[in-house]
């Protein structure tokens, strides 16, 4: 027997097919069409491609996996568990998982689109923490930081502290697109910043502000503008981005390790598959000054899947 997992987020359609065991039996997923040029797109025009994929994935998963052995269906149907957590595109996996779910005869798990980033990068990562661990789920559409118990079927979550303006994705897409990438920006950007050379570099930086466990990428954002309108090196503007996001959450790690005496990181979301701000990221994270241990998905399971919540509905079913 099996679970369907359901995830329609801003701008990726997902389902995925776990088993019993936890083992991946099929998992779709589509990136919405946004046009050339364009920064994102508007939720009522996201919605209407979820409605228009979303069947095609859903025959897709079931030609791997007869309905038949379906149990149960879980769909994120808010992206953050907190109250008035909401966004439209999410009423699609919602809907259509609880149509599913009655049809079928099976049990419905609602849960979060932040749980199934978490879940999926546990299950990526091969680790299953045995206490309280911090969690940072980056993307084009949050950028926080949560301390994270495991419960069943989900998590206890307290956010520490966010963004206060753009999410880090938003910085990589808005950078990305001025310099004439496709969004979304994140893998070219990553390409791009390869080509940097070390001493131009050392040349161009973006500074972030941050309060406590709260920052800001909008000033990086203008800089980044400015730069470029000045005739700065795409490339070396490309790595100051991955440097300013590196930088920024270390900063604000650094001092949740400190204070909460909790060691142990997950890093989720689009962003975190970026291979600069990894290896950054461990090199002085893990340092013995600081001790922190930290746990990444593979890239290819950073980005939105609906993996962790077919898992999360595994648990309970």
């Amino acid at each position: 027997m099996a679970i369907l997992g359901i995830d329609t987020s801003a701008y990726t359609c997902s389902v995925a097919i776990v088993s019993d065991d936890g083992e991946v039996l099929t998992a779709h997923r589509r990136l919405l069409p946004v046009p050339a040029g364009e920064k994102g797109l508007q939720q009522g025009t996201a919605v209407f491609h979820h409605v228009q994929i979303l069947p095609e994935l859903l025959a897709s998963a079931f030609a791997s996996v007869p309905a038949t052995r379906i149990k149960g269906v879980a769909a994120a149907t808010k992206p953050r568990p907190v109250e008035g957590s909401y966004m439209p595109v999410f009423t699609v996996a919602a809907g259509q998982g609880r149509v599913l779910a009655a049809a079928l005869q099976v049990p419905f798990l609602a849960t979060t689109h932040q749980e199934g980033h978490i879940a999926a990068g546990l299950w990526s990562a091969g680790w299953q923490p045995d206490g309280p661990f911090l969690a940072v789920h980056l993307s084009g559409g949050t950028s926080e930081i949560l301390k994270v118990n495991k419960k069943s079927g989900g998590f206890n979550i307290s956010k520490l502290g966010g963004t206060l303006d753009l999410h880090a994705g938003q910085l990589v897409d808005r950078v990305g697109v001025l310099m004439g990438l496709k969004f979304p920006a994140g893998p070219q950007l990553e390409l791009l910043a390869r080509e940097a050379r070390e001493e131009e570099g050392e040349k161009v930086r973006l500074t972030s502000a941050v309060r406590g466990y709260n920052f800001s990428f909008s000033g990086p954002a203008s800089q980044a503008e400015r730069l470029l309108a000045a005739g700065a090196d795409r490339a070396a503007v490309a790595r100051a981005v991955e440097q300013c996001i590196a930088n920024t959450l270390e900063r604000v790690l650094r001092a949740a390790v400190f204070a909460t005496g909790i060691k142990d990181i997950l890093i989720v979301g689009g962003v975190a598959a970026n291979t600069y701000l990894r290896s950054r990221l461990r090199h002085r994270l893990e340092h013995r000054a600081v001790g922190a241990r930290l746990y990444f998905a593979a890239p290819e399971h950073s980005a939105d899947n609906a993996i962790g919540v077919a898992l999360l509905g595994r648990e309970v079913v």
